[in-house]
């Protein structure tokens, strides 16, 4: 009697932590969606920039460029 008991409740105990495991697993991977649905939503453009914006954009970026040219050729600025 007591050898059956010890396996029904190491059964149960079993089934109830692969069942707690099988969720936690299914709210990882909607959270990964979730996430992924976000960063694809995030890729659209929604914000319309000025012409000038933009070039302003391109000469910091043209900047940035620039000094990290001179620090690859160990000049100082």
């Amino acid at each position: 009697m007591g050898d059956s008991m010890t396996m029904m409740i190491m059964a149960s105990t079993s089934l109830a932590g692969l069942g707690i495991a099988t969720f936690a697993g299914l709210r990882g991977w909607q959270g990964w969606l979730e996430i992924k649905r976000l960063e694809l939503a995030g890729n659209v453009r929604q914000e319309h920039r000025s012409p000038a914006g933009d070039m302003i954009e391109m000469a910091d970026l043209k900047e940035r460029v620039r000094k990290l040219e001179s620090i690859a050729a160990c000049i100082d600025l």
